[in-house]
């Protein structure tokens, strides 16, 4: 198939992606302002942010990763023109959001004792608990507002998370500041205050995107008539079905990414504040790929709603050539910025922190080069399983990102990591291994069951 083929679905591919992708930096714009303003109080309380969100990134990743296999339904029956179908998923999938966002609360505050056994800095550990129990609380909010975006997008509907998002931005930034610098008369509460900051803005988060799409006409037809009656269990056990290995599929990447969070923190303060601030960089850059994700996790559904398999195939592989392309160009900026990026996440004119703000930098910039890399890994291996979850295809996927990051990322990071000198660079190859072997066997996957989808289509 030509080249002009693919290239003239990107236009439709970034209208349909752009929210998502400025709402998923939204999301992350809330851990970048954490960073910079905690990290001005010094090296110890960046770390301890570090380290008490790896437990939070975990319950997250659960969340965004069952919440996933509502868009998917919703789109296929969207392209049906099915009411009754997207209103029953919308009020199922929403009901085990809220039960999962209470469930992932309480996992989270009762997992804290595990941080006195990962050979964590004690001050680190001393600071990283009282901010745990709050962030750990803004999830329930965070995960039922997951519902309202996946059931939106599967319409086809992304630009009301991303105002919802962007609103709770400027709730979240004057709150940071506010009550972690103890400025125009609130108490200064120092990282505790970057926890209560995100709380508050995460829950007015939900409240707005309920309002938004409550207001749309279109959409308010969805919200009518909810009740228990209603509920079926095989309703909830299908949403259940996709939810569970989509949230598996998230969680092994995310627990790879923690275990690096981990093992850098084993290496010392400043190798951990380097890893948090490379990871930052690269989580931002990798919600652009995300909001490809979504994209081809919508449009593959919709074509799979009209049994058009063809078609199917041309739009994915349009999007997955879009996000190498993106993710190519991320890969350039951080080669070409790499030493100079550092210096945004660090305070350079406290003469206090001077030599660990230099080693940081020195680490970061070692480690924004292996990010360069894994860029386009990243991005292929988010879109094709963005594409397999809208082929309601989750159970093989489950089953590549777990030999992916844990048989493969793993070891290598862990060997490399601790067993050679290479310290905190050689931790990120190991991230790097694992991406790479989950793209190259999850696009394998993908061009093995559209080739059966349309084979079989053929033979009716």
């Amino acid at each position: 198939m030509k080249l002009a083929a693919y290239t003239k679905e990107f236009s439709y591919n970034l209208r349909l992606a752009y929210p998502v992708m400025l709402g998923m930096l939204g999301h992350t714009l809330i851990g970048i302002v954490d960073n910079f303003m905690v990290g001005n109080l010094g090296s110890t309380e960046l770390a301890a942010v570090s380290l008490g969100n790896s437990f939070i990134f975990i319950g997250l990743s659960l969340g965004i990763g069952f919440s996933t296999a509502i868009t998917p339904l919703i789109a296929e029956a969207d392209a049906e023109k099915d009411d009754a179908t997207i209103r029953t998923t919308f009020h199922h999938g929403l009901l085990l959001c809220v039960i999962l966002g209470i469930a992932v609360f309480f996992s989270i505050v009762l997992a804290k004792p595990l941080m006195n056994l990962m050979d964590q800095p004690e001050a680190v550990v001393a600071m990283a608990t009282p901010y745990i129990d709050w962030v750990a609380f803004s999830l329930i909010p965070v995960i039922i507002f997951q519902g309202y975006k996946q059931f939106a997008d599967g319409l086809s509907q992304t630009k009301p998370s991303m105002y919802a998002i962007y609103l709770a931005n400027v709730v979240h930034v004057f709150f940071n500041y506010v009550l972690i610098y103890g400025v125009w008369g609130f108490p200064k509460l120092g990282i505790l205050g970057a926890a209560l900051g995100t709380v508050i803005s995460r829950i007015m988060m939900l409240v707005f995107l309920h309002f938004i799409l409550k207001m749309d006409p279109k959409i308010n037809k969805y919200f009518q008539d909810f009740s228990f009656q209603e509920i079926r269990k095989s309703i909830l056990k299908k949403i259940v079905s996709l939810g569970f290995p989509s949230a598996m599929q998230m969680l092994f990447e995310v627990t790879l990414f923690t275990a690096a969070i981990w093992l850098s923190g084993s290496l010392g303060k400043n190798s951990q504040a380097a890893n948090q601030i490379a990871l930052t960089m690269a989580s931002t850059t990798f919600m652009f790929a995300m909001g490809l994700s979504v994209t081809s996790m919508i449009r593959v559904s919709n074509q799979k709603g009209l049994r058009d398999y063809k078609k199917l195939i041309l739009v994915a592989r349009s999007i997955f050539l879009l996000a190498i392309i993106l993710e190519a160009f991320f890969g350039l900026f951080f080669v070409i910025f790499h030493n100079y990026l550092p210096h945004l996440f660090l305070n350079m004119t406290d003469a206090s922190q001077a030599v660990d703000n230099q080693e940081i930098i020195r680490i970061t910039a070692q480690l924004l080069l292996v990010a360069a890399v894994f860029q386009i890994s990243d991005g292929i291996q988010v879109v094709v399983l963005g594409a397999l979850r809208g082929l309601q295809d989750v159970k093989i996927p489950m089953y590549i990102t777990f030999v992916a990051y844990w048989l493969i990322g793993f070891p290598v990071s862990f060997y490399l990591g601790r067993q050679t000198e290479l310290g905190a660079v050689g931790i990120w190859i190991g991230l790097l291994a694992g991406l790479t072997a989950s793209a190259l066997f999850l696009y394998l996957r993908f061009t093995r069951l559209t080739k059966k989808l349309i084979l079989e289509n053929v033979q009716k």
